[in-house]
């Protein structure tokens, strides 16, 4: 037995705690994460905009991967702070939980409560440089790794305010330290559109990208609708604001029957919803509900309305501005947590009910809708229940035919393979470890979901089977403690139908079985293209370039190459050393970093209109490389 004394406990002083545990203050050393650091910063100068202290922000991507962030705030504080030897800067740079948002008089409203941002960016950068404009000059100090690596410096004279800050991600913590533009864009255009009259620059690749929304969400919600169909001419917008709380929300129906709701508190994207959307959400349907009944719209044979029916076709954006304490679920503030669901769902059912009751044309266009929404909604639930009575009989018994299963009934290390034809399966059969991996052999290319009706989906034998393999049901019948592998794996040969074969797939759990994919159980394997034999070395390659890197590698010695031309062709002692050993294999995990460009892409690239791929392939085409014809 192993002693554990008092010399064992280490202590993490300052900003260690950080560098040590970067995932614990910023989700993930990934692109998420640090695009996460850039956010912060950023947050803090909208908050400026927030309280009416900033109405310009500059965003500068520079050429060495560092980014520069300025505004015209009032300025990061340099006096000494109480009886310490350092500047308010200094100590809002190197402690974690400083800043001027808990008190209650600098910061009416706030997207940054936490008190981290600022000195986690910090910890996390190589190198750091902020800037303060106040009290008539220009303040500077220079950071690196969380310390500070100057004294705090009084530079030239200046009447102007604001803060300006530079910095590097640390290499060390992060494997990819370049900032995407994309995602800057997007979220610099968002801020923008969210704070009416605020106008953010972004500088990159010497373009300049300038976001200026005098009629805020709703120019925003015109920009998500495009050129969709609408059941109204103009978005339907609440604006209300009292002391505690200021509410403003935008929203319209189309046919479509997906629903897009974004939501913000302070300005701060909450992608897991929280109180306020929740008070949207019961607003909305209580109205609708109210005006249907009032008016006896109902027909026989649907008992009630529900706020799936409501939404059907909706988008919608929610944003509310609250002073004082504001809590966000974790760091990253992914969910709004204040109580204020009674108040937003008031505010929008009150409104929207009188706008129903003086607007009766277009609310019995919105009610009819809504009623075909659930109309719809009771034949699939009946369909789904035909097709579940026929299955649930089968599923006690027997598990899908082609299914080689494994020995153990421990989720946590049981692996299903989904591969494509029986020679595939077979060789992942011979290749397979019988006690944790199980193998689901499918028929070529599946049914498209994007673009079938529930009824023939479930008719599916291909569909059925992969349902009863994954054992937890769709729709109101799943139930995920019932998944019986902890890893599902979608394993396809490595040309362009195993492509589209996996897109086919990812389709399906995407709009089916969403809770698989949120908790991490979907992975893509990787399977080699070519091997490459060189004496007494053997090596794979993933791809065309990755083989030319390992014969460069070579200097020149004799080797042979073998391409893999599919999975069913490639000898089983391959197949298990790449592809299904636990030790040497390679996956990607499916993930959705987000909810409304994923469904927007699958229903562009799946979906029943075709004009949408046709413009993406056109604008596309150009860069196209190694084309399979």
């Amino acid at each position: 037995m192993s002693n554990y004394r008092s010399e064992d406990i280490q202590v993490l002083e300052g900003l260690e705690p950080v560098r040590k545990r970067p995932g614990m203050y910023i989700g993930s050393t990934s692109s998420t994460g640090l695009h996460h650091l850039l956010w912060e910063i950023l947050d803090n100068c909208v908050d400026e905009a927030l309280n009416g202290h900033c109405d310009s922000i500059e965003v500068r991507l520079e050429s060495d991967h560092s980014v520069t962030i300025k505004d015209n705030g009032r300025g990061i504080p340099i006096d000494l702070f109480r009886d310490t030897q350092k500047s308010a800067m200094e100590v809002l740079f190197t402690t974690l939980h400083s800043g001027g948002k808990f008190g209650q008089g600098n910061y009416k409203v706030s997207g940054g409560l936490h008190g981290v941002g600022m000195a986690v960016v910090c910890a996390l950068s190589e190198n750091l440089v902020a800037t303060s404009r106040r009290e008539g000059f220009e303040w500077t100090q220079t950071y690196s790794k969380g310390k500070p690596t100057s004294k705090l410096q009084k530079g030239k004279p200046t009447r102007l305010y604001g803060t300006t800050i530079n910095f590097k991600p640390d290499g060390t913590i992060f494997p990819k330290t370049e900032f995407n533009p994309k995602h800057i864009l997007e979220r610099a255009e968002s801020k923008a559109f969210l704070n009416k009259g605020l106008k953010i620059i972004v500088h990159e690749n010497k373009i300049q990208h300038d976001f200026h929304y005098p009629d805020g969400i709703q120019d925003y919600i015109k920009k998500i609708v495009g050129k969709k169909a609408t059941l109204m001419d103009q978005p339907f917008y609440v604006e209300k604001e009292d002391k505690l709380l200021r509410l403003e929300s935008a929203f319209i129906w189309t046919p479509n029957t997906d629903t897009q709701i974004l939501s913000f508190a302070n300005s701060i994207r909450t992608i897991d919803g929280g109180t306020h959307e929740i008070g949207f959400r019961n607003g909305i349907t209580k109205a609708v509900r109210a005006y249907i009944d009032r008016r006896k719209l109902l027909p026989k044979g649907i008992t009630s309305i529900t706020g799936e029916d409501v939404r059907e076709g909706m988008i919608a954006i929610i944003n509310v501005y609250l002073q004082g304490e504001v809590e966000f679920q974790g760091q990253t503030k992914g969910r709004l947590n204040s109580e204020i669901t009674s108040q937003v769902e008031s505010v929008v059912k009150d409104t929207l009910e009188h706008y129903l009751n003086e607007n009766q044309t277009l609310a019995n266009t919105l009610a009819n809708r809504i009623i075909l929404s659930a109309q719809a909604r009771i034949a699939s639930r009946l369909a789904k229940e035909a097709v579940q009575r026929k299955t649930n009989i089968s599923h006690r018994l027997n598990l899908p035919g082609k299914l080689s299963d494994c020995a153990t009934t421990d989720k946590d290390q049981a692996e299903l393979f989904i591969c494509e034809g029986d020679s595939a399966g077979g060789s992942s059969k011979q290749a397979r470890d019988r006690k944790t991996q199980a193998i689901l052999p499918i028929r070529g290319k599946i049914l498209n979901v994007e673009t079938a009706t529930l009824t023939k989906v479930l008719a599916n034998t291909e569909i059925q089977n992969l349902i009863s393999a994954c054992g937890t049901g769709i729709g109101n019948k799943f139930d995920y403690n019932k998944l019986r592998y902890g890893k599902i794996i979608i394993m396809t040969d490595a040309d362009v139908d195993g492509a589209h074969i996996c897109t086919l797939l990812l389709t399906f759990f995407y709009r089916y079985l969403p809770e698989i994919i949120e908790k991490g159980h979907l992975f893509i394997a990787q399977p080699p293209l070519y091997r490459i034999d060189a004496g007494k070395k053997l090596f794979y390659a993933l791809s065309d370039e990755e083989k030319d890197k390992i014969i460069e590698s070579l200097n020149g010695s004799a080797y042979e190459i073998g391409r893999f031309k599919g999975l069913g062709e490639m000898p089983a002692s391959d197949l298990k050393d790449t592809t299904m050993n636990r030790k040497s294999r390679s996956m990607i995990r499916v993930t959705i970093s987000s909810a409304d460009k994923a469904n927007h892409s699958v229903s562009q690239l799946m979906g029943k209109n075709a004009e949408p791929r046709f413009k993406f392939i056109k604008e596309k085409a150009e860069f196209v490389q190694n084309l399979d014809v």
